[in-house]
């Protein structure tokens, strides 16, 4: 049966919300017996449940296109989120590589900017997907994080606005960035040079200090390690985004991960909290996905978003576009968990 399914986004979002109504032949033997996803999870579908209940049941490629359109124009048609009262600086690291770090910043970015938000992302990642994936320059002698850092550029001069997305900012990063580790070595208070750059923003700060024209987000996109650059996105954080992904091997390094953060609270920025977890690839037909999602809630509660993103190619993708599954396919599974997951992020800061 792999071969007799055309790649189109019906057939995508009907994996990615996990329907087990169609040919037993078509879930594996690692499965679960159909029955109502985890409770604790929100997919695209439910969404669109919320949207539209009334789906139509003829064909599992008709309920999911039905649900991305009813979804879409639901994501629409609500209001849009209150801005914090001042910008709210997010690191999003996990020193495990592949987990959806890069995917969770540019398209949570994406979504925040979508929903009406002045958004900058930091691309503190020397291999610069952050940067390709929105779309703006980052080959070899543009000015970005490097200069910022190694330099003392001020951000302002070195950001770049993302073509595609209103109100999204982009500070990117060049193959330059691997060597600013070696170079910051002995350069005096290395671990806060990131801090430093992003407070002397003219636009990052309270309504009171800066007004209207304020980032109301700023994303750091931290490398796949716990070296200086993570540190230094660290110590500039008010707060921490981890996204997870929804299987065993993503758990192992998490231990790790929260030891680093509780001695960067102890001894550099005691304000930085764990505010945040995202689960990524996740999968609603296997037990496996909601035994992770279980154990991930029991130790952080909620701080877990309620939606969970979906294993999805759309978003995969998208980034050989030079695009956001945003705007490379807004009505696909994998955006519109993503829109939902900015929308949670941005209910969490409208208080002072």
């Amino acid at each position: 049966m792999q071969g007799s399914y055309p790649q189109n986004d019906a057939v995508e979002g009907t994996l990615d919300k996990g329907d087990t109504t169609g040919s037993p032949d078509a879930v594996s033997r690692e499965t679960s017996t159909p029955t109502t996803g985890w409770s604790g999870v929100r997919t695209a579908g439910d969404v669109a449940a919320v949207a539209g209940p009334d789906l139509d049941d003829t064909t599992p490629l008709a309920r999911a296109a039905q649900h991305s359109v009813l979804a879409r124009a639901d994501a629409k048609s609500r209001p849009a989120p209150p801005r914090p009262p001042a910008t709210r600086v997010f690191v999003v690291a996990n020193q495990k590589g592949g987990v959806g770090k890069t995917t969770s910043t540019v398209n949570i970015a994406a979504g925040l900017a979508q929903l009406g938000l002045r958004v900058l992302v930091v691309d503190l990642d020397p291999q610069g997907n952050a940067s390709t994936a929105l779309n703006v320059e980052h080959r070899r002698g543009v000015a970005g994080t490097y200069d910022a850092l190694v330099d003392g550029v001020a951000l302002a001069e070195v950001e770049q606005e993302c073509p595609d997305v209103e109100g999204l900012f982009v500070v990117p990063a060049t193959i330059d960035l691997a060597g600013a580790e070696i170079e910051l070595v002995s350069v005096v208070a290395r671990e806060g040079r990131l801090k430093k750059a992003i407070v002397a923003h003219p636009r990052v700060g309270s309504a009171d200090q800066v007004g209207d024209d304020r980032y109301d987000y700023v994303l750091i996109d931290c490398p796949p390690s716990l070296g200086l650059l993570t540190l230094n996105a660290l110590v500039a954080g008010q707060e921490m985004l981890i996204p997870i992904q929804a299987e065993y091997y993503a758990l192992e390094g998490l231990g790790q991960l929260l030891e680093t953060v509780e001695l960067v609270k102890a001894n550099l920025n005691p304000e930085l909290d764990v505010s945040t977890i995202l689960l990524t690839m996740y999968d609603a037909r296997t037990r496996l996905a909601a035994g992770v999602a279980e154990e991930v809630r029991s130790h952080f509660g909620p701080q877990v978003l309620r939606t969970a993103i979906p294993r999805s190619v759309r978003v995969s993708e998208a980034p050989s576009y030079a695009q956001t599954v945003m705007t490379y396919d807004p009505g696909s599974p994998g955006a519109l968990s993503y829109l939902e997951a900015a929308r949670e992020i941005a209910a969490t800061g409208v208080t002072p």
